[in-house]
């Protein structure tokens, strides 16, 4: 994987079940209210951090590629 992607969540579906920050430590928080939140709104392409988007049951979270903005996850043909 190359390059950078900027990440999202939408906190108004997120469910707070914490699997992006155990995936991905670095690039998700959780906060007091146990929502998610990119740690950075950009970070480089990284399979743990599309895993944790993959993983995420409500799929609140989106990446997008920082050099064109193609959808990453969920890919636009969903």
């Amino acid at each position: 994987m190359d390059g950078r992607w900027h990440v999202e969540v939408d906190r108004s579906v997120c469910v707070g079940s914490g699997m992006c920050a155990g995936l991905a430590p670095w690039a998700f928080r959780l906060d007091t209210a146990r929502q998610s939140h990119p740690a950075e709104p950009e970070t480089d392409a990284a399979a743990p951090v599309l895993a944790a988007a993959e993983s995420c049951p409500v799929e609140a979270i989106t990446l997008r590629s920082l050099g064109d903005g193609a959808a990453v996850f969920p890919p636009e043909d969903e």
